[in-house]
């Protein structure tokens, strides 16, 4: 069968389809779990595989699933990525009412998409005309949420980074794989939904911070205490004045919560706990921000006396687009969404492990926009179902085809001018060079 026929066979087939994919997509919305915790909607994706007489591996960086479809040969292996986990937005309407979690970023849609390409492939017979394989990657962790918690299991033993890609990354689960292909949902400011190709992103540091002040009756005696709160709250002040020093052109961004921000009312805060991160567009920026914004944290509790511990955490690596590979992806969003709704990014100042992934191997992280509403807030909806849905899995289903069919040559180009960022062994350096406590 010549490649245009199979494309058009496999687009078919999703198309077919739909009520099938759809539904995956609103059974995992309804049953929302975050990061590391993700059991049913990795049960979810076993039960498809076992369905599919797919081969698989499971408990990945505890929840991760990978299945692997054989081609004609297995010269290379390109990589669909999906992500399990939601977010914490306890005030969505499909928010779990006891976690808080919710599908509002889209990474369910990931999954459904995931699993739409992986059946169309064997349906249509398509792996037989590849001279490679196709791992579908349902992967855990995307949202670097709940630090504390995660840290826990870090130190625990169950984990070594707090990413589901950086832990899988670590554990030699992508070892076997060449390039790896992902899709991710965007808020849609225009009139149509719309393909942007080449965005790049910040990369960011994990901070747990912890102020000890000493603990009095807060009418009574507030002079013999330590108000670890007033110092927590200093310390964000001080990052306040730090940030007409920041360049326009870093993106530095500086957001922390308090998790801990006292006991009684009646007693002054002794234990004040908060996480953050320290997000910049460029590496030689993190470093240099995250300096001034650990320097102001200290002042904070330098200022009433209180102790100060910072915990620094490897978070994520900006995201960088593969230009080749990209223009592959292009190429097919064209014909499926429209040559005038595929636009080329910006610099996005959020981030995402997938930028880890972006320094060891060819990846692309191109956004749909198919959203009404900001991500992560209550008022996140998929608007265009059939964009984010069908549109997509079209997509990434003809792009696997252009790189594996006949004996993969579109591959063999792309791999064989590139040359990572990073090894595998100095991104797992870089990683550790983070993770300190001050």
């Amino acid at each position: 069968m010549k490649k245009e026929e199979l494309k058009q066979k496999i687009c078919q087939e999703i198309e077919a389809s739909k009520e099938q994919i759809l539904a995956l997509g609103e059974s995992i919305y309804k049953e929302p779990e975050l990061g590391f915790k993700e059991a049913k909607t990795a049960s979810k994706v076993e039960e498809i595989f076992r369905e599919l007489g797919v081969s698989y591996e499971k408990g990945l960086a505890l929840t991760g699933v990978k299945g692997r479809l054989k081609g004609r040969k297995s010269n290379r292996t390109v990589a669909i990525l999906g992500e399990l986990d939601a977010v914490t937005c306890a005030a969505h309407p499909g928010a779990d009412p006891l976690s808080g979690a919710a599908h509002c970023c889209g990474h369910n849609v990931q999954i459904a998409i995931l699993m739409a390409v992986g059946r169309a492939l064997l349906e249509t017979g398509a792996m037989e005309y590849l001279a490679g394989d196709v791992v579908l990657f349902a992967v855990p962790a995307e949202e670097y949420v709940e630090i504390s918690y995660r840290n826990k299991l870090r130190e625990e033993g169950k984990i070594t980074y707090l990413g589901g890609k950086q832990e899988l990354i670590h554990l030699g689960a992508f070892d076997d794989i060449d390039m790896a292909l992902q899709i991710h949902l965007l808020t849609n400011t225009q009139a149509d939904s719309f393909i942007r190709l080449g965005s790049t992103s910040n990369g960011f540091i994990g901070k747990l911070v912890k102020y000890r002040g000493k603990a009095a009756h807060a009418a009574m005696a507030p002079s013999e205490g330590i108000n670890a709160l007033n110092a927590a709250m200093l310390g964000i002040m001080g990052v306040n004045a730090q940030r007409e020093t920041f360049r326009e052109q870093d993106y530095v961004r500086f957001h922390p919560i308090i998790t801990q921000g006292g006991d009684l009312v009646n007693v002054i805060p002794e234990d004040v706990r908060m996480e953050s991160y320290v997000r910049a567009a460029t590496m030689e920026a993190l470093q240099e921000s995250n300096g001034k914004i650990d320097r102001a944290l200290r002042a904070g509790g330098d200022a009433v006396g209180a102790e100060v511990s910072i915990q620094s955490l490897p978070g994520y690596l900006p995201m960088y687009n593969n230009q080749d590979l990209n223009q592959v992806f292009r190429g097919n969003a064209e014909v499926v969404y429209g040559q005038t709704q595929v636009i080329e990014g910006t610099h996005e100042a959020g981030s995402t492990d997938t930028g880890d992934l972006s320094h060891i191997m060819p990846t692309i992280h191109p956004w749909l926009g198919c959203v009404s509403g900001a991500l992560h807030s209550k008022e996140y909806v998929v608007a265009d179902v059939h964009a984010a849905y069908i549109k997509s899995a079209q997509a990434l289903a003809m792009t696997i085809i252009d790189l594996l069919y006949g004996d993969g040559e579109a591959a063999e180009n792309i791999l064989h001018d590139y040359k990572p960022l990073l090894t595998k062994e100095k991104y797992v350096e870089f990683l550790n060079s983070f993770n300190q406590t001050d």
